[in-house]
């Protein structure tokens, strides 16, 4: 999918073209080591790069190795207890540290919205031959990996491990992973695999330990073996030129990686990278899940956090002189991306309109704001120069302006239908379950979906701000007229089903929008549990899009700001 960015012709990015599975869905298979995942709090920045692949509609394997340590830990504990000359059990205690790690991945990819699903070594089904601790791959019964990717966007496995014939766990040599994810590649028909690392490619040196270090944006198979050293397998390297699957060695968060394959580039100088300057505006339920992010990320320097009370306590730690209550002190404190989560829309549309006519990159998570005028804004920003994104403001973590923009750069749009507010799926789901309106009500508050305040979302002016931002992506225009029905404890919802839809339609050309309660549903909203939500484009030539992803909460929201922000570091810095 189109990343939700407004870009420049020339800041496009164009990802190399991808096989896919049954369907046409395009699958990228992604390895991350404990290089990038040194414990439990790394695995939301190994969700963040495999969310960013899923909004552009992709299919994700992520292969992951044991947190960092853990895996001379468990050899360390089996061999005390095995016998030096027959250590075969060993192997499958030692893979229990890829298994927990890929479990805790799936779960950080479950809080951020992503459909994903954990396998182990044995489910997985890739077959090796050889030595116990050094075994070597030789085919893959796939059938329960394609039926995983087929039913879900994420799969995620234990790299390092495999079964032999007679179903015994053996390992495949020290960086395994990176043999798991090749192989796992080749299998699946793919010409690329991706190694995420903590360092941005191959350098003709190491670069953390040598100046004037020079990086190749390709190298030769020959080239890697003699430089890759720990960086990759060897037999990885072996088999990839073997299958013919080029070996991407990329960093968390860019776009740029060496690729490893017959061709070769003279290395040269790395751009180095600078940290990314951040204002954030707004400190409440995404805008906090924001901070709780950045403030740890050394890619990222937050300068200023606008706020209505400095002095009011909150649920992360944050140096107290970045609060300000003032929307000059924020813009003074030159960032290079805005990133708006306030809750006013009429605040946050004059700090985003503050902040492009200074040229200054804004990122939205404010439907209200963004909707009061979708095209003076985008207008604003072409005129500036800046870069205006707003993913999160529709669908929180639902890339439903990314659908929409697919579906209209495929051809003409006739239509979309939507469930678009978390808050009310969530309480129309306890609704059925039987609770009373106000207990449904406070829970969504005990969740955080639903504000001090939500008649918003139980008016329909939530999703009713969402179907004008939607429907100006569709049809370069919003509805004139958009009648809505509000959730009340009167509302007539008769029995289980029922869902706040949202809905544009061109008709003898008019727009005929609406929000109300129905039942009569669509499959792709019946299932819908809970804040999660949904999306339906149909084109004109009767072609049908889908997405899907949690429609509120900290977690998601953010996730969505946050994708957005790496699509516009990527093209500021050219990585």
């Amino acid at each position: 999918m189109s990343v939700a960015v407004l870009l420049k012709p020339e800041d496009k990015l164009k990802p190399a073209p991808r096989p896919a599975l049954a369907g046409g869905r395009e699958v990228v298979v992604l390895k991350f080591g404990s290089s990038v995942l040194h414990g439990p709090e790394d695995t939301p920045n190994a969700a963040s790069e495999i969310y960013g692949h899923v909004r552009q509609g992709r299919r994700v394997v992520a292969v992951v190795s044991a947190f960092g340590g853990e895996t001379d830990r468990l050899l360390g504990h089996a061999r005390e207890l095995g016998l030096p000359h027959e250590n075969l059990l060993a192997p499958a205690y030692v893979v229990q540290g890829e298994e927990q790690a890929a479990a805790l991945t799936a779960l950080a990819c479950d809080r951020v919205g992503l459909d994903a699903v954990s396998l182990t070594v044995r489910e997985l089904g890739l077959v090796a031959e050889g030595e116990p601790e050094h075994a070597h791959p030789r085919s893959l019964d796939d059938a329960r990996l394609r039926q995983a990717l087929e039913d879900h966007e994420v799969v995620v496995v234990p790299g390092f491990g495999a079964v032999t014939g007679e179903g015994r766990v053996v390992l495949l040599g020290r960086g395994g992973t990176d043999l798991t994810a090749a192989f796992l590649a080749a299998e699946l028909g793919l010409k690329t695999v991706r190694l995420v690392k903590d360092v941005d490619g191959l350098y003709d040196r190491d670069p953390n330990n040598a100046d004037g270090a020079l990086r190749y944006d390709r190298a030769s198979w020959d080239t890697a073996r003699r430089l890759g050293g720990s960086l990759v397998q060897r037999d990885a390297i072996d088999l990839g030129q073997a299958r013919g699957v080029e070996i991407e060695v990329a960093a968390l968060g860019r776009a740029a990686a060496t690729v490893v394959g017959d061709a070769e580039d003279a290395p040269h100088p790395a751009k180095p990278y600078q940290p990314v300057r951040v204002a954030v505006a707004g400190a409440g339920v995404v805008g906090g899940g924001l901070l709780k992010r950045l403030l740890n990320d050394p890619r990222f320097e937050v300068v200023s956090v606008l706020v209505r009370d400095p002095k009011k306590p909150r649920d992360f730690a944050c140096p107290a002189e970045l609060f300000t209550a003032a929307q000059d002190d924020l813009l003074a404190s030159k960032p290079h991306v805005v990133l708006e989560a306030m809750s006013e829309g009429q605040a946050g549309h004059d700090l985003i309109r503050a902040a492009l006519d200074k040229g200054l990159d804004v990122v939205s998570a404010n439907k209200q704001a963004i909707s009061i005028d979708p095209a003076g804004l985008n207008d604003l920003a072409w005129g500036t120069g800046a870069r205006l994104a707003y993913s999160a403001a529709v669908g929180g973590g639902s890339p439903m302006i990314e659908t929409l923009r697919l579906a209209r750069a495929a051809g003409p749009v006739a239509g979309f239908e939507a469930v678009l507010n978390g808050t009310v799926n969530f309480m129309l789901e306890r609704l059925a379950e039987g609770d009373a309106f106000d207990d449904a009500l406070s829970a969504a508050r005990a969740a955080g979906f639903a504000e001090e305040d939500p008649s918003a979302d139980l008016e329909g002016l939530d999703s009713a701000a969402k179907v004008r931002l939607l429907a100006y992506e569709a049809f370069g225009e919003a509805p004139d007229d958009l009648p809505l029905e509000a959730l009340s404890p009167d509302a007539p919802l008769g029995r289980r089903g029922v869902r706040q839809i949202g809905a544009c339609h061109a008709k003898a050309g008019k727009l005929e929008a609406r929000v109300a309660l129905e039942s009569d549903l669509d499959p792709v909203f019946h299932d819908l549990k809970g804040e999660r939500n949904a999306l339906k484009v149909y084109g004109q030539d009767g072609r049908v899009w889908t997405c899907k992803g949690r429609g509120a909460g900290r977690w998601a929201t953010a996730e969505s700001v946050l994708a957005d922000l790496s699509d516009i570091v990527r093209i500021r810095q050219g990585l």
